[in-house]
C-alpha cells in the first residue's frame, strides 16, 4: 500500500532539503540543525522554515556552526525567527546554539569529521552524541536520535554502517499507527515508558522477518498521518 501510494501519499518532509551533495557538509548540517527542532510540532513546516531559512542569504548562515557558534542569542534569534524556523525565542535559540558549539567542540564546525570519528557506525555515532546530550539537546532523544540516523542514511551518502542498530522512531505518529495495529495497548499507550514498549514491540515482533524497525517508520507516518486508510490485504 505505501508502494502504491495507498497510505496517504509519499512526501516527507525533509524532502524539501536544498539540492546539495549527498557528501556534503552543506546538506549534512542542514538535516543537523533542523533537526534538533523537529521536535512537538508540524514536521512539514519546520522543514519549510528551514528551505526558505537556507534559500535567503540574509540568514542562511544560521548552517553553518562555526558562524553561529560566534554569535549572540540576540543575532541568532533574529535569524531563526525570520521563516520561524525557531518558535519558541529562548529555549529553540539556546539548543540551535548549543548544537552548533558542539560541532565545533567536537568536529571543528564539521559534522563529517564526527561521524568519521566515530568509524560511521550508527551505534557508536547514536551513544557519542547521547553521551554528550549537554552539547546536541533535542537531538540526543532516543526518538529524535533514531530518526535523525534515518534520515542521514535516506538523503546522504556517507558510508554508515550498522543500520540494524536503529530502532524504530516511536513519534506521535508512530504510536498512533502501533494502537492501531493491536501491536500496543491503549494502557502501554498511556504509560511514561511507552515508546519504549513501542520500540521493543516492533524489534521482536520482525526479528528473523528481513524487515529492520526503523524500515516501519515511513509507511507507519504516512498511514497515521492520512487518518488510518482501510488496510488493503
Amino acid at each position: 500500500m505505501w508502494q502504491s501510494g495507498g497510505l496517504g501519499g509519499a512526501t516527507m518532509p525533509e524532502d524539501v532539503r536544498p539540492d546539495l551533495s549527498k557528501s556534503s557538509s552543506k546538506l549534512l548540517h542542514f538535516l543537523t540543525l533542523g533537526m534538533c527542532l523537529n521536535y512537538q510540532r508540524n514536521s512539514y513546516v519546520l522543514w519549510q522554515a528551514c528551505r526558505d531559512t537556507y534559500d535567503d542569504n540574509k540568514v542562511n548562515w544560521v548552517f553553518k556552526p562555526e558562524v553561529v557558534a560566534l554569535k549572540s542569542h540576540h543575532e541568532l534569534r533574529i535569524a531563526l525567527l525570520k521563516h520561524k524556523v525557531a518558535l519558541q525565542p529562548n529555549k529553540h535559540i539556546d539548543n540551535w546554539h548549543r548544537v552548533a558549539i558542539g560541532m565545533v567542540k567536537f568536529g571543528q564546525g564539521d559534522m563529517r569529521n564526527i561521524l568519521q570519528k566515530q568509524q560511521f557506525d550508527i551505534a557508536l555515532i547514536r551513544d557519542f552524541i547521547q553521551h554528550n546530550r549537554k552539547n546536541f539537546p533535542y537531538l540526543a532523544g532516543d526518538k529524535i536520535c533514531n530518526y535523525w540516523l534515518f534520515v542521514l542514511l535516506q538523503y546522504t551518502d556517507f558510508p554508515l554502517t550498522n543500520r540494524q542498530a536503529l530502532s524504530i522512531a516511536p513519534d506521535t505518529h508512530i504510536l498512533k499507527a502501533s494502537l492501531q495495529l493491536g501491536l500496543i495497548s491503549q494502557a502501554e499507550l498511556a504509560n511514561s515508558k511507552a515508546q519504549q514498549i513501542c520500540a521493543k514491540s516492533w524489534r521482536i515482533l520482525l526479528n528473523d522477518s528481513g524487515l529492520l524497525p526503523i524500515d516501519m517508520h515511513t509507511p507507519l507516518w504516512l498511514w497515521s498521518r492520512a487518518g488510518f486508510p482501510p488496510v488493503q490485504t
